[in-house]
């Protein structure tokens, strides 16, 4: 059924490609020339037309008519056909436009050849039309039908889980009256099925809360927002009575006087209207209620929120498994506790597939309602969940609504496995040489409608973002990602093995795969008849073991009419053949991260070709000599490639929008002139070798100021090259005359040779600028002037060799005369600076309140820096200071300060041997830091301080419970051989981490007793460390557990372990340790890994054998322990899923890898 939905749904903007190609130059100037019959093209149009016409009808009925559904399937193929035909009379026009007089011979008979195809598919859509009086389609227009019941305001008989939270949160906010408005529209947003009317309906079911407002009336508004239906619907759902009104106006004047001065609440439930107008004339006669008054919208589109809304929507989230698992269990039946336990564990894993979608556990929970075999159970578990008939149904509601061009879209995305993060460019890229994308108008970039679609279809909830910094990555929940699948059809097909089917169906057009099963031979049956293939993608491609240029070489032979075609990730491809060549149809190639040196110069032939992905090729150094021949390149991604030389003439990629960087050449047709002419570049820009730029005036060849969709631009010269043909003069009107546009975010400038900046670095026009990084311009002896960015919130400056002073010129430029800042920096977040060997001074400015908004500061490497730090940093969070030996200084004032890090820094001292208050973190390396902060803590123990490490500290130091912070969590004692552990005389009761690593020589025995809450132990290289105690009578909360290097190590506590909750055991190179604790199996019931290595002197394993969770376990250089495996016996190892045995003596435990090693490895 759903595939005949897609089918109508493609035919629709489908056709509208195929007929922007019969109306584009190319064609028109083909017919003038009358290379084609136009008598021929006119058939064509008119069998696409009549089809055209009738499949909005055929949309609807195949779903009960399968001989519609047939008929719609064959009409696809065949519009694939005639794209293609179209699309190479299109590429051949547009490429031949002088040829000579025996290719002219050749270039007729290949056009008599493509016109004999054109009459082969005119004739059977011709055919196909015939058919559609058969079938009896007729024209008609799209109508609006509801695929469920309406809502209404009761609450199903069955208990609502996991919505306690969101009760509370709706019922706080719709109590609020503090708004100005008399009426709050507050929309409840979520994807369908999550349980949006069923949070409405526990709304308007709440009796305390209804009792707060005068009137209440609940209407299920669905997909056809009629405003006098709804208008009148609610009257009688408010009035409990019978309207007959016939006309909107009396309907909204009886509605006017009912709410006014009343205080209501109104559900309208289920709206798809994102017609403002519409609801503007819904909305006008409840603007007479009385303040208070609410109305709840559910809805699935953030769009149709933006409208309605009058507070921010509330976005409903799915359930935990744990809420799922019960609300399935109501439904089927089954009782909460003492229940079948085989069933309830294939319950839970049926309710994981839900994804935290009620309707879906409630649905599948329903098919096995008083069903108590396994086997049935066990079948539900095994279907896909879009062949049930009501989840995948409420879901495709929401494609039905979706315009012709989004569904297209959307159902590529079937393409991508489960989980998938797709980012947002790279799939507009596909959408692109897909064709998905309507022609651009008003001056947009087709790049940006692609932005367009993919932004409509995440405000309608078929993608999520991402939770991450990163604006582009985004989600598809389980069951968008199945609806995809089953509106695919056979037209897209996914495997995550290709090579494993039989056969794949031959209307497939769209392919992608994560792995390959063997090599792809001529006779590879599953893919033998896909000659019209349109994409062949890699998506989360696992490489192959095998040689991967057969396979290449048959791909490209077999598939001519691929548009999209991927072997990226697959570092067995070193050469790319000459084939490719062909494939005159190809949009899309992606070859980032293989092993390719070189790319055939036949590349160049790829006249459609948008989009060139080379990104991480690392052996790459050249591109091919004819790359001006790709007019319509639009993305060549070259980041992480070895070029050394750019192709000559590549000015002439006019459309070029995204090049990730420049070489600058030494010759005219390589040079920094060819950049002048792209005048479309978006995003970033990396320019390299510009010391092959000779003087100012070739310089603005470039244009940079002119390229105004560029925001990040990084500028580089290349290091150890002296300044030979140049001066340091010449080098900043180099600079100057690369001076970009001001709406430039992020600037970089690396390797500059000269002594100043040009006064454009830093100017205050640059108001968009939020980070600016300089690296390694050696001959320069002050910082250029950057305190008067308005929103500069990043800088970073490293390897200035030069400067000695930083004053008053850093925070302000005199001949900045259109600065109009009074605090220097007042945006800026993080400051860096590092590698300065000269750097002596920091001069700070009257008055000081500079940097009112860093949070962090960063020191390195600067040995003569001996200056003060900035006094008052009312914003900074963290402080690094590293290798500054000579730096005197305090800190600052920092009350909101939260991590401290000074290492071989020594001379930095604490404000009034104290503490921040607010500080949570705290590294200090050197005796006189180490020793200055447990002087801190004894006059002043910190209340925050949740993680501290000292380390480098020779002098003697004895450390007490009493002197770690109660509320420490972390301690990291590095390099401190001297330092000594007191008796522990009482507990701490807060620390989880505790990291011995080379330190406390005097330590011979440590008690766990005092720690009753630590988690995680690493005791690393303690000389004399003999053994550890733990609590006799109580479980200790221990998770992790790290012995290593401790070479007089000897024992574990004499009653084992006592671990419940251990996950992780590692013991490696404790020359005296001769046994592993006892009891293992029974005191460490959760352990999941064992490592052990160069533990010459462990003979077995403890009685009872491994505890009954262990998944991995690891044994290295230890020949006795592994004797002792030997004679373990298969049954205890049946559990692993990971073994590991290595050293010289494995020869010794062959018995045991016959007997074993194939039940245990590989995992």
């Amino acid at each position: 059924m759903a595939e005949g939905v897609v089918v109508g749904a493609f035919l629709s903007s489908f056709l509208e490609v195929v007929f922007d190609r019969l109306s584009s130059p190319q064609f028109v100037n083909l017919i003038q020339g009358k290379k084609l019959d136009q008598h021929l093209l006119e058939r064509l149009k008119s069998a696409l037309y009549a089809v055209q016409s009738v499949v909005n009808d055929a949309e609807h009925k195949q779903i009960n008519d399968p001989a519609v559904k047939n008929w719609l399937h064959d009409l696809k193929d065949a519009v694939y056909v005639a794209d293609d035909l179209l699309d190479q009379v299109s590429t051949a026009a547009a490429t031949q436009n002088e040829v000579s007089n025996f290719l002219s011979i050749f270039l007729n008979l290949r056009d008599r050849k493509v016109a004999n195809k054109i009459q082969d598919i005119t004739s059977k859509l011709e055919y196909i039309v015939k058919y559609k009086d058969v079938l009896g389609l007729q024209e008609v227009g799209r109508e609006h039908f509801s695929w469920r019941a309406p809502s209404t305001s009761l609450l199903e008989g069955y208990n609502v889980y996991g919505r306690d939270q969101d009760r509370e949160t709706m019922v706080k906010l719709l109590l609020d009256d503090g708004s100005d408005d008399n009426i709050s529209v507050m929309p409840i947003v979520g994807m369908g099925g999550v349980g949006k009317t069923t949070l409405a309906q526990l709304m308007y079911n709440d009796e305390n809360l209804m009792n707060k407002f005068e009137l209440k009336g609940w209407v299920c508004v669905s997909e056809e927002f009629d405003v006098f239906k709804v208008t009148k619907t609610l009257i009688e759902a408010v009035t409990f009575r019978a309207c007959n009104m016939k006309d909107l106006n009396s309907l909204q004047l009886d509605l006017k006087k009912i709410l006014t001065g009343k205080k209501f609440f109104v559900v309208l439930d289920d709206v798809w209207n994102d017609d403002y107008n519409g609801w503007c004339s819904l909305i006008k006669p409840f603007l007479y209620g009385l303040r208070g008054s609410k109305i709840l919208v559910t809805t699935r589109s953030e769009k149709v929120a933006s409208i309605v809304q009058t507070c921010p929507p509330y976005y409903l989230n799915h359930l935990s498994d744990e809420h799922c698992w019960s609300l399935f269990a109501d439904h089927a039946c089954f009782p909460k506790s003492n229940g079948n336990s085989t069933l309830e564990k294939i319950g839970r894993e049926i309710v994981t597939k839900c994804k935290g979608l009620p309707l879906a556990a409630q649905t599948l929970g329903g098919q096995l309602r008083t069903k108590r075999y396994i086997k049935d159970w066990n079948t539900i578990l095994d279907k896909e969940l879009w062949e049930f008939p009501v989840i995948i149904p409420t879901l495709r509601r929401s494609y039905y609504h979706l315009p012709s061009h989004l569904k297209r879209c959307f159902v590529y995305c079937s393409l991508y496995p489960k989980n998938y993060k797709f980012v947002k460019d790279e799939l507009i890229l596909l959408w692109m040489a897909e064709d998905l994308l309507e022609q651009p108008k008003r001056g947009k970039t087709i790049e940006e409608v692609g932005s367009e679609y993919f932004d409509d279809l995440a405000s309608r909830l078929f993608l999520k973002q991402f939770k991450t910094d990163d604006d582009q990555t985004f989600v598809m929940h389980d069951l968008i990602n199945d609806l995809a699948i089953s509106l695919a059809g056979d037209f897209y097909f996914r495997s995550e093995e290709l090579g494993r089917e039989d056969k794949i169906n031959f209307h497939t057009h769209h392919l992608s795969y994560g792995s390959l099963s063997h090599p792809i031979s001529k006779n590879f049956d599953a893919i033998v008849e896909l000659k019209t293939l349109r994409t062949f993608l890699q998506i989360k491609f696992s490489p192959p073991s095998f040689s991967f240029e057969s396979t290449a070489l048959i791909i490209l032979s077999k598939f001519k009419y691929l548009r999209v075609l991927s072997f990226s990730c697959c570092r067995e491809l070193e050469e790319l053949p000459d084939l490719v060549g062909e494939l005159i149809h190809l949009r899309y190639l992606d070859l980032s991260k293989t092993s390719i040196q070189t790319l055939p110069e036949s590349l160049s032939n790829l006249f459609n070709l948008q989009t060139l992905k080379l990104l991480e090729c690392i052996k790459l150094t050249m591109l091919p000599s004819g790359m001006q021949n790709l007019e319509n390149l639009r993305h060549l991604d070259i980041r992480g490639t070895s070029l050394e030389v750019m192709p000559q003439g590549m000015s002439k990629l006019k459309h070029l929008q995204v090049l990730s960087y420049f070489v600058v050449g030494k010759q005219e047709e390589n040079g920094i002139k060819e950049l002048g002419e792209l005048s479309n570049l978006h995003g970033s820009l990396w320019i390299r070798k510009l010391e092959n730029i000779t003087d100012g005036g070739e310089a603005g060849e470039a244009r940079i100021m002119y390229k105004t969709h560029i925001k990040d631009l990084s500028l580089e010269w290349s290091s150890g090259v002296d300044l030979v043909t140049t001066s340091t003069i010449t080098e900043r009107e180099i600079l100057e005359e690369l001076q970009p546009h001001k709406g430039l975010k992020v600037l970089s400038i690396n390797t500059y040779r000269g002594t100043l900046f040009p006064h454009w670095v830093g100017h205050s026009s640059y108001h968009n600028m939020t980070r600016v990084i300089l690296f390694s311009c050696s001959n320069c002896c002050m910082l250029p002037s950057l305190g008067q960015l308005p929103l500069l919130k990043f800088l970073e400056i490293q390897d200035f060799n030069g400067v000695e002073t930083i004053g008053a010129e850093f925070y302000k430029n005199d001949n900045d005369h259109h600065s109009s800042l009074e605090i220097p920096f007042p945006c800026l977040e993080c400051l860096s600076f590092g590698r300065m060997p000269c750097w002596k001074a920091w001069h700070s400015i009257e008055p000081d309140n500079v940097f009112p908004q860093l949070k962090q500061l960063t020191i390195f490497d600067c040995p003569m820096l001996t200056g003060d730090l900035p006094n008052h940093l009312p914003a900074l969070e963290t402080l690094e200071i590293h290798k500054c030996v000579n730096l005197i200084s305090s800190l600052p004032m920092a009350p909101a300060i939260c991590e401290l890090m000074i290492d071989e820094s020594h001379r930095v001292v604490l404000q009034s041997q104290e503490l921040p208050i607010s500080l949570q973190s705290l590294s200090v390396g050197g005796c006189e830091l180490v020793e200055s902060v447990f002087k801190a803590i004894a006059i002043h123990q910190p209340t925050s301080l949740q993680f501290l490490s000292i380390s480098d500290c020779s002098s003697d130091i004895s450390l007490s419970l009493n002197c770690l912070p109660k509320c420490l969590k972390q301690c990291q004692i590095l390099n401190c051989e001297k330092l000594e552990f007191l008796k522990h005389e009482q507990q701490h009761n807060s620390l989880e981490s505790l990291e011995l690593d080379k330190s406390c020589d005097s330590l011979t025995w440590l008690s766990l007793e005092a720690f009753p809450s630590l988690k995680i132990l690493e005791l690393k290289g303690c000389r004399n460390l003999e053994s550890i105690s733990m609590p006799r009578w109580r479980d200790s909360a221990l998770d992790e557990l790290f012995i290593r290097d401790c070479p007089n190590f000897t024992s574990f506590p004499e009653q084992g372990l006592t671990a419940s909750n251990m996950n992780y055991f590692t013991v490696m190179g404790c020359d005296k340790l001769k046994s592993l604790p006892r009891d293992m199996k029974t005191l460490l019931p959760k352990l999941k890994r064992m490592e052990i290595s160069d533990c010459p002197e462990i003979d077995s394993f403890p009685q009872g054998g491994l505890p009954p969770k262990m998944e991995a376990l690891v044994i290295l250089n230890c020949e006795k322990l592994l004797r002792g495996l030997s004679s373990m016996g298969t049954s205890q190892a049946l559990g692993l899923s990971f073994l590991s045995i290595g050293g010289v003596f494995c020869e010794s435990v062959k018995s045991f890898q016959r007997r074993v090693w194939c039940l245990s490895f590989p995992l």
